[in-house]
């Protein structure tokens, strides 16, 4: 019997705030357990397992950023909308990183898992939606984006590891940054 209150997405939820604590590989179902108060056998309930966990997080993870990307390019357009995207991006993986690293995983597991796939979409559509403003379509389109993440996905994965010693703002490069990717976009 399930324990009242304990449902998959309380179980997700637990299990992202350990990843963003501690990192992905921290994700357990006996750590998961512990931090809700109850024996690892009950969260199989409602995930089925490790795999479940990590599938759950990355999920999670993945609409949390789309709603919080489209959320920064609502009623903005062109270079405001993707500096605003980029920033929401890169404020969404500092302040949870063990999420933002489970997002690395749903590449490949999205092409097996339609739920994980229909998520990326989403988030990928949002990145389209706001590169409209350049009038890019299909191949350039797809240059785009993935510029685009490259960009984005680097600055933070250096940011994070204290790759940027210098005693420069880091927001002042973020932001020359995106705006030279907009500019360069046409």
């Amino acid at each position: 019997m399930a324990r009242r209150g304990l449902d998959a997405e309380r179980v997700i939820a637990t299990a992202g705030d350990v990843a963003d604590a501690d990192g992905l590989a921290a994700v357990t179902v006996a750590r998961v357990a512990a931090e809700l108060g109850v024996r690892g056998p009950s969260l199989y309930n409602h995930v089925p397992g490790r795999e479940g966990l990590a599938r759950g997080v990355a999920l999670a993870a993945t609409r949390e950023l789309c709603a919080i990307l489209r959320k920064a390019a609502v009623g903005r357009s062109g270079t405001d909308a993707l500096v605003a995207m980029a920033f929401a991006y890169r404020g969404y993986a500092l302040a949870h990183p063990g999420r933002y690293a489970a997002l690395a995983a749903v590449a490949t597991a999205a092409r097996e898992d339609p739920e994980l796939r229909e998520a990326s979409e989403d988030t990928l559509t949002v990145m389209l939606e706001v590169l409209r403003a350049w009038h890019l379509e299909g191949d350039d389109a797809v240059h785009a984006v993935r510029a685009l993440r490259s960009a984005l996905h680097g600055f933070v994965e250096l940011e994070r590891s204290g790759g940027f010693a210098m005693d420069v703002s880091l927001d002042a490069s973020f932001k020359r940054l995106v705006r030279r990717l907009a500019a360069s976009l046409g």
